[in-house]
């Protein structure tokens, strides 16, 4: 499925759909690249979708400001590993991290690894 809206901002359309594989083009996996981009590989200012990188990523891995996803990495990020300044998930890893098992210097969870040791 392919969906690109006319409205466009720059070069970026302001939507963009790509999900799964187009035969046309010969792509494996949707690649949606917008301001609003959903696809299997998704990048844009809200970005959902497989992987997904953006200012707001949703995904199964997603990387951004705000992550959320099975597996994210951002300046707030919650998923089921966590990776970043805030972060929420079973393991979380960041500045302030709460999680079944939290890492860094201020955890709070289930199990509290303090790093770096003091």
């Amino acid at each position: 499925m392919r969906y690109q809206s006319k409205a466009m901002i720059g070069d970026f359309p302001v939507v963009c759909v790509a999900i799964g594989p187009d035969l046309q083009t010969q792509q494996d996996r949707g690649r949606a690249a917008g301001i609003i981009a959903v696809g299997d590989v998704a990048v844009g200012i809200v970005a959902i979708g497989a992987i997904a990188a953006g200012l707001i990523a949703i995904g199964g891995l997603g990387f951004g400001v705000i992550a959320i996803g099975g597996f994210s990495v951002g300046l707030v990020a919650l998923g089921g590993a966590a990776v970043g300044g805030v972060s929420l998930g079973g393991v979380a890893v960041g500045i302030r991290s709460m999680g079944g098992i939290a890492i860094g210097p201020h955890p709070t969870g289930g199990v509290q690894v303090y790093w770096p040791p003091s």
